[in-house]
């Protein structure tokens, strides 16, 4: 008895009776919501070179997007690839771009701006190539946007940053950390401007910012939770006493590498619960005494 030769399968133009094709799903109710939405933006650069079928139900699928998070197609993403991504997206809620920062440029960012006026969260670290300009298409065309980080973009200035505070009328986050360029009077006219929104604030190693700024702050911004104050060198306790006299609702505060904040300061938000980065004196004390006769003294250490 001869053995039965295996079915042949069907060829790429045939299609066996009865057998449904991917692209014969419904594309609006079955594979944009629950197939595309499931599939890495680096799996979808690829499936946009099958066919031209699936380069028409990726380019629909994109022009959907509400969140795109360049980080999911790679740590170094081209800007060719950029550019096919968000071409015909209109509906963006929330950008990433951080791993663009080597060459993303205004003329690369500014487009995608203007196309998506609902944007509610831009991140834009490291992307040192910007200039103000991207802040005044954010500021004039993003009416909704809340959330926003700038850190690590030398080019920020006191002008650039005003522009924003006159504009952006519900922002809440603003990441402003290693923005050198920014000084006490660019803080202070955010915090009259846009204070009475603002619920996190990083203004981590940014030397010029002090005092002044730091009361600023307290005094106008009653909605306060998080502040990050980290290699603030000019800001001391007087900065420090104002934040625990006007802000109510602050539950963590970043002050280490601040020298010329001291515990007595600290000591009226510590007892309010506030999380702050820095220990008590004590409590450094103690830890150091352990390590050095390597055993525990009878000393409560939660003190």
């Amino acid at each position: 008895i001869q053995p039965k030769e295996p079915p042949m399968e069907p060829s790429g133009g045939e299609q066996e009776p009865g057998a449904v094709r991917l692209l014969d799903l419904p594309w609006e109710d079955v594979l944009l919501p629950h197939v595309l939405n499931r599939v890495p933006l680096r799996q979808l650069l690829r499936l946009q070179r099958v066919s031209r079928a699936f380069r028409a139900l990726v380019q629909l699928h994109l022009a959907g997007l509400r969140r795109f998070d360049a980080a999911q197609v790679g740590p170094q993403i081209p800007r060719a690839a950029l550019t096919r991504l968000l071409r015909d997206a209109e509906g963006l809620q929330e950008l990433a771009l951080a791993p663009c920062h080597e060459w993303l440029s205004d003329e690369d960012l500014v487009p995608v701006l203007s196309r998506n006026p609902q944007l509610r969260s831009v991140a834009l670290a490291g992307c040192g190539q910007l200039s103000r300009r991207v802040l005044g298409a954010l500021a004039e065309g993003c009416p909704r946007l809340q959330r926003l980080s700038l850190a690590h973009c030398d080019w920020v200035d006191g002008l650039a940053l005003r522009g924003l505070a006159d504009r952006c009328h519900v922002l809440e986050e603003l990441d402003l950390t290693a923005c050198r360029q920014l000084k006490d009077e660019a803080i202070v006219y955010l915090a009259q401007r846009r204070g009475a929104g603002l619920r996190s604030l990083s203004l981590a190693v940014n030397a010029n910012v002090g005092d002044a700024a730091v009361q600023e702050l307290a005094r106008n911004c009653p909605q306060l939770e998080h502040l990050d104050l980290t290699g603030c060198l000019r800001v001391g306790s007087d900065g420090v006493r104002t934040l625990a006299e006007y802000c109510p609702a602050l539950r963590s505060l970043r002050v280490r590498h601040c020298h010329h904040v001291a515990e007595p300061s600290l000591s009226r938000l510590r007892k309010r619960g506030v999380d702050i980065d820095v220990e008590p004196p004590l409590h450094q004390a103690l830890v150091l005494l352990q390590d050095m006769a390597g055993f525990a003294p009878f000393v409560n250490l939660q003190v």
